[in-house]
C-alpha cells in the first residue's frame, strides 16, 4: 500500500497489514461499536427512568431539544408525544411506558413493550447522537422488522443518524452489493390478539 506523505512530499511504503493485524483491527472495531451500543442503550434506559418518575429536568437534558419525531398507529395512541410536549386534555389516558426489552444496534436502540392488558404493543427506535437522543420513531400494534443495511463485504454495515446506509457513490457494482440481512423483529405485536401491520425499519 503507498501513501503520500504531504510533510515532505514524497511517497511512503507503508507495510500492509498481515492477517493477524486485520483480525485485530476487525475485533477492535467490533469493541468499540459494541461499548457505543452499550452507552446508547444507557442514555435510553435513564430516558424511561425519567419518564417513569415524570423528571422533567431530566427529560430535556436527554432529549435534543429539535427532537425528530415519527409514529406509525392509531392517532390516540401518541401517549409519548403528548407526554414530552404537554399537551393533553382530562379525558386523556395515563400510559405508562413499561419497557420488557431493549436491542442496540449503532446509534440505534430499540425498546419493546406492551401495556398490562396486553391489548397495546409498542417499539420505539432511538437514536442516540453523543450522549443525546435526536430521533425517535415509534411503532403501535404493530409487527416490526430492522434490516441492516450494508457492504455485503462487511461485518457491521455503515449507519447513519437517520437509519439509512450512507455511501459515497451509488454505482451499480456497488448497489448490487448491497444486502438485507434481518438483525432484530417484535415479538410482542403477537399478543394483542389481532392481525397487525408490518413494517421494515432499515438501519
Amino acid at each position: 500500500m503507498t501513501r503520500f506523505d504531504h510533510s515532505s512530499s514524497q511517497f511512503t511504503r507503508v507495510p500492509s497489514l498481515t492477517p493477524r493485524d486485520a483480525r485485530q483491527e476487525l475485533a477492535n472495531s467490533q469493541e468499540i461499536l459494541e461499548e457505543s451500543g452499550s452507552s446508547n442503550q444507557r442514555v435510553v434506559r435513564a430516558l424511561y427512568e425519567a419518564l417513569s418518575s415524570r423528571d422533567v429536568d431530566k427529560v430535556h437534558s436527554l432529549l435534543s431539544p429539535d427532537l425528530d419525531w415519527w409514529f406509525h398507529g392509531p392517532p390516540s395512541h401518541q401517549f409519548l408525544m403528548r407526554l414530552l410536549t404537554g399537551v393533553s386534555s382530562p379525558d386523556d389516558v395515563v400510559f405508562q411506558f413499561q419497557p420488557q426489552s431493549f436491542a442496540s444496534f449503532g446509534p440505534t436502540v430499540l425498546v419493546e413493550g406492551c401495556d398490562s392488558d396486553l391489548s397495546i404493543a409498542w417499539v420505539h427506535a432511538w437514536t442516540v447522537t453523543d450522549g443525546i437522543i435526536t430521533q425517535v420513531r415509534e411503532y403501535f400494534n404493530t409487527s416490526l422488522t430492522v434490516t441492516r443495511l450494508g457492504d455485503s463485504s462487511s461485518s457491521y454495515g455503515k449507519y447513519s443518524p437517520l437509519g439509512f446506509a450512507s455511501s459515497s457513490s451509488s454505482s451499480t457494482s456497488e448497489i448490487a452489493s448491497y444486502h438485507c440481512p434481518s438483525v432484530w423483529e417484535s415479538s410482542l405485536s403477537s399478543r394483542v390478539g389481532k392481525s397487525v401491520p408490518g413494517l421494515v425499519l432499515a438501519i
